[in-house]
């Protein structure tokens, strides 16, 4: 039996009971998935927790033919999230698409699931901007409150990247040697920071004090030549960039 979360945006951490509660930020979503038992299964998760799914469809083209008629509706949905691998090919059809609309459909935020990581699909979907963008691997929808606030964060223009995503992107910027100046927990923290965690979730993560941690982040910024940002997401956003470009 799953544990009830509240899932107002600023309460993620605690834990609520008897049934869910409606967000106070409450997000429009689209989702494309070919298997319906996992379009089900998402659609009732985000429902239950306040949100609303708009639609759900089972390949790239009635993706982004909803989307193109939603927009003429002037209906456009917060967030799509969308599977990689998608019919007829079963190859990159979901990115490809998700790629298109972002370019298409600025505000439009895309988290894209699968069920390994590919580097490639990851950095296409990061080119350029990386606000409201996220990429999972589908063994974190099991995680649900980790999941549904991933949809969140990325509908309100922010970032989620599963670890294993981060770990990939990192590694290939350590092979360039452009993080040479920073010290292992400066690069822990760094993960972190991409993954969308906040200063104190960090905290809490490596079990040291908030200040610690603002400290690091100083650091960070300081050594990659990033000016540091009041807001978090563009603070997260920086970083991404950086590690794409």
């Amino acid at each position: 039996m799953l544990e009830c979360w509240t899932m107002s945006y600023a309460t993620t951490d605690e834990r609520g009971c008897g049934g869910p509660r409606i967000v106070e930020d409450r997000v429009r979503v689209v989702i494309a998935e070919d298997s319906v038992l996992l379009r089900e299964g998402l659609t009732r998760l985000l429902t239950d927790r306040g949100h609303e799914v708009v639609a759900g469809v089972g390949d790239a083209e009635a993706l982004i033919k909803t989307i193109t008629e939603l927009y003429d509706q002037s209906a456009l949905p917060d967030v799509v999230v969308a599977d990689v691998r998608m019919p007829p090919t079963h190859t990159d059809e979901g990115v490809r698409a998700a790629v298109q609309l972002r370019k298409a459909h600025p505000g439009l935020g895309v988290l894209v699931l699968s069920q390994y990581v590919e580097e490639r699909y990851a950095t296409e979907l990061l080119a350029g901007s990386s606000r409201g963008v996220g990429y999972l691997l589908k063994d974190r929808v099991a995680e649900v409150r980790e999941f549904v606030d991933a949809v969140v964060r990325v509908a309100e223009g922010g970032t989620a990247l599963d670890p294993e995503v981060v770990a990939q992107l990192l590694g290939r910027s350590r092979k360039q040697d452009v993080l040479a100046g920073l010290t292992p927990r400066e690069r822990e923290v760094l993960g972190l920071m991409a993954e969308g965690r906040t200063n104190s979730a960090i905290a809490r993560q490596l079990v040291v004090s908030d200040g610690a941690v603002e400290k690091h982040v100083s650091n960070i910024f300081l050594k990659l030549g990033l000016a540091p940002s009041d807001g978090d997401h563009r603070r997260v956003l920086a970083v991404l960039t950086y590690l794409n470009s």
